[in-house]
């Protein structure tokens, strides 16, 4: 058997969440019922009802489609591959545009989906940093230290999981303009557009920077729709027509009914209501977790995340970050992920876009922990 790098949150998140009473692992907004989604959509029902459960568009159904490129200022139809989640959409993303042997750049911390393909598929890995000391600011000039000819893809996920950060323009326009030196690709996981926390815009995408972008994203986040599993490549035709050739050796296609929801909920009428939701769950459970933290005086340090349902929280006690959410999961049956899932140790990611009623006693019973090895 070769050797083999697991995705450790992944493993540690499908193994447990579904066996505890308190999930604060998950990094999107407490899921949509189907028929908060259809609320309001004349005919829904019935054209769903009548629905053939036959394959779908390979490549997404094209109303699909049509409403993910409207997302991205001059896509068209021709730009955009439907994937089963933004994770099949990375993988083969990157498995299309690099070889064995190929330099990839990756954010650091981040999402580590792509980090362990790169370890998994032998590319040459080096990363840049987001700094903590700085608000999660871009190392930009550990970033320019690093590339080099021989460089083939930056790795970038903004907004940022797990810190909630959003790229400033310049940290964009700089990132471009050290991918274009050298050639390189940009990739892009884009999955939090839409869930900002202070501000209704959302955050500008990378795609139409550079001639050499890929940007990926998916209902799961910014929509609450992760049951839905689609997700979508962005990029120039011949490379997603490309992509999409990988696409046909993983997956095939998502399935029917998950193309003709995500089109329903991505139309003009419905999208704007689902943000809205989105927004609303992460701007209600913020302040309850702030409170949360306060309420343990340096005990906690965090820079408040600027989108996603998701904290990424320092702490000041003496115990490594996996063998504190091993206990909490055995002990108060409670998931959390472990800051070493990112390679920071003395972090924890810690989800509150969710109910009042679920994230308080969740939140309770971290702080029993906490008594127990204070």
């Amino acid at each position: 058997m070769s050797e083999f790098q697991p995705f450790a949150m992944e493993r540690w998140m499908s193994k447990f969440e579904q066996g505890v009473e308190y999930n604060l692992s998950e990094s999107g907004v407490h899921p949509i019922q189907l028929g908060e989604l259809l609320q309001d959509v004349p005919g829904a029902l019935e054209r769903l009802a009548t629905t053939e459960l036959n394959y779908p568009h390979v490549n997404g159904n094209p109303q699909l489609r049509q409403n993910i490129a409207n997302l991205y200022d001059g896509a068209n139809i021709e730009n955009i591959l439907v994937t089963v989640g933004a994770a099949e959409a990375n993988y083969i993303a990157t498995r299309t545009l690099l070889s064995p042997g190929d330099e990839i750049i990756v954010m650091l911390p981040n999402y580590m989906q792509i980090w362990g393909i790169a370890k998994n598929h032998g590319y040459r890995t080096k990363s840049f940093h987001l700094l903590a000391e700085e608000g999660w600011a871009a190392d930009l000039a550990e970033l320019e230290g690093k590339i080099t000819p021989q460089s083939k893809m930056i790795a970038v996920c903004n907004p940022n999981n797990p810190t909630g950060r959003i790229l400033s323009e310049l940290e964009m326009d700089s990132i471009v303009a050290q991918a274009e030196k050298v050639g390189a690709w940009i990739l892009a996981d884009e999955v939090y557009s839409g869930a900002e926390r202070l501000t209704d815009e959302q955050t500008p995408s990378f795609f139409g920077r550079y001639d050499k972008v890929i940007t990926t994203g998916s209902m799961s986040k910014a929509y609450g729709m992760p049951g839905l599993r689609i997700g979508w490549v962005v990029g120039p035709p011949a490379v997603v027509d490309d992509i999409w050739a990988r696409h046909e050796y993983t997956t095939i296609s998502a399935t029917m009914l998950s193309n003709e929801l995500a089109a329903i909920a991505l139309s003009p009428e419905v999208r704007p209501r689902i943000l809205s939701r989105t927004r609303q769950y992460i701007r209600q459970g913020y302040p309850i977790l702030k409170s949360w933290l306060d309420d343990h005086p340096d005990m906690f340090r965090l820079t408040p995340p600027e989108a996603a349902a998701v904290a990424f929280v320092g702490y000041d006690l003496d115990v490594n970050s996996s063998e504190f959410t091993d206990r909490l999961r055995l002990e108060k049956s409670t998931l959390i992920v472990p800051g070493d899932h990112f390679g920071l140790d003395h972090f924890l990611r810690i989800s509150f876009g969710l109910p009042r009623d679920y994230l308080l006693p969740a939140l309770d019973r971290i702080h029993q922990l906490i008594i127990e090895l204070s």
